[in-house]
């Protein structure tokens, strides 16, 4: 099974974390079902971008972008060309690293 490890976040995972997920699972789903409550306002459902990530290390590994994740890419908040909406980059065998950004353009806290 693929690890994630999460760089720390002042708010969702204070001192990082290592997590393992099998090959097929979107970042977000692993993230929450590991307690890691990100934020994920529209129900992982491609239509919103509060559950943007930067992937630092395995962003090849991960399926591609489509044409919608693109398009709401360019809207996230810290935008970064290794950028990825995690409710739509699925894991496969490789391990990845990702950094949650500090902000995101939600302006209230969706309590999931």
């Amino acid at each position: 099974m693929p690890i994630i490890r999460i760089l720390p976040h002042p708010e969702y995972c204070p001192q990082g974390a290592e997590i393992s997920a099998p090959a097929g699972t979107s970042i977000c789903e692993a993230l929450l079902d590991n307690k890691i409550n990100i934020e994920h306002a529209c129900d992982l459902s491609c239509a919103c971008t509060t559950c943007h990530v930067i992937v630092r290390e395995g962003f090849n590994s991960l399926n591609e972008l489509d044409e919608s994740e693109e398009d709401l890419l360019d809207r996230a908040w810290g935008l970064e060309p290794n950028s990825r909406l995690s409710c739509q980059a699925f894991l496969a065998q490789t391990d990845v690293t990702v950094e949650i950004p500090k902000y995101s353009i939600n302006h209230a806290k969706e309590n999931h």
